[in-house]
């Protein structure tokens, strides 16, 4: 019973957070969606930012499954990168919640959604900088900072899908690909 409440909370503020953003989510709001008493959240979440939190936790662990789901062990470290960077962020595009996420982060400039991205994007960079140290010790790419190459990669993707699409027709995957080889990796392949 109290774990079919907690989730019907977590759906509650899911659907809060969708809507509403993370500024105008009240706990009053989550209360009434979830069908709970006000009082019935805080014996699960201390506040509105730990509930956030959670939230934001497991759809980080989602992102990071729909990721290793697009790589595929036999192929070559560009490929599987392009695979797996191309699903996280299509994943983030499609995903209600980050998107209106995003959309207060950049907008409003609430705290606690800034926080949130930030902490999206440190996962995302983290994510790919294992990768490049796996790719390093296979001998697939010649040694580098996995950290800065990390965040050099996922900001190429991030000015190829959202801000190139502000002012042109969007690129297709193909053409995203082609510029991660040109532009990154045969400075690093061997």
């Amino acid at each position: 019973m109290s774990k079919d409440r907690k989730a019907l909370i977590i759906e509650a503020a899911k659907k809060s957070f969708t809507q509403f953003g993370y500024k105008a989510t009240t706990m009053d709001l989550v209360a009434k969606l979830a069908n709970v008493g006000k009082g019935t959240i805080y014996t699960f979440f201390k506040n509105k930012e730990e509930l956030f939190g959670e939230i934001f936790s497991s759809l980080l662990i989602e992102m990071k499954q729909t990721a290793d789901h697009a790589i595929n062990p036999g192929q070559p470290f560009h490929e599987n990168a392009h695979r797996a960077m191309m699903a996280i962020l299509e994943y983030r595009k499609k995903h209600q919640l980050t998107i209106k996420i995003f959309q207060e982060a950049t907008e409003l400039g609430t705290p606690a959604a800034r926080e949130v991205i930030e902490k999206l994007e440190r996962m995302v960079i983290n994510y790919i900088k294992k990768k490049i140290k796996e790719a390093i010790k296979n001998d697939d790419i010649r040694p580098c900072d996995p950290e800065l190459n990390a965040f050099v990669i996922f900001k190429l993707y991030i000015a190829l899908i959202f801000d190139w699409e502000k002012h042109h027709d969007p690129l297709q995957k193909e053409d995203i690909a082609e510029m991660l080889k040109m532009y990154i990796l045969k400075g690093l392949s061997r």
